[in-house]
């Protein structure tokens, strides 16, 4: 959102995190998890994607960073909102 034509006109936008409900549920049917947890995985991946993590083009270090930072936040998720 920062970047290209238009970049910078709202400095505090990260940007947007586009989950296809389709493929949500094929993970989660693959995954053997719920579609719900699913969707809060894939939303917060895409969140530390937009907070400037990178598993795809940085190093091994930062991909275990982001892994990491993952399965902080998540396991956190998982008591709050999905063990009700």
């Amino acid at each position: 959102m920062q970047e290209g034509e238009g970049g910078g006109v709202q400095p505090g936008l990260l940007g947007d995190v586009v989950i296809s409900a389709e493929t949500a549920a094929r993970d989660a049917d693959e995954a053997q998890t719920t579609f719900e947890s699913e969707l809060y995985f894939l939303l917060l991946h895409g969140i530390l994607h937009l907070l400037g993590y990178d598993h795809e083009r940085g190093t091994q270090a930062e991909a275990k960073r982001m892994e990491a930072r993952e399965q902080e936040v998540f396991s956190l998720i998982r008591e709050e909102f999905l063990s009700a």
